[in-house]
């Protein structure tokens, strides 16, 4: 199993990446000429790496009911 200094490095990573991403989205939502093509590839990253921060968090602390 990788180990949890590892897993919480890279969470972090995803988590600065995704918020990367909002800046850049709300910047490109803002100018008068948008690519709605790269503005919606931005968007599934940002999804994908929403899946990857969760499914980290649930590796670092397991939500196990009793």
């Amino acid at each position: 199993m990788i180990n949890k200094e590892k897993l919480i490095q890279k969470l972090g990573e995803y988590e600065q990446e995704h918020q990367d991403l909002d800046q850049i989205l709300i910047q490109l939502q803002e100018k008068h000429t948008v690519d709605f093509l790269q503005i919606q590839r931005l968007k599934k990253r940002k999804l994908i790496l929403k899946d990857k921060i969760i499914e980290l968090r649930n590796k670092i602390e397991p939500d196990i009911i009793a």
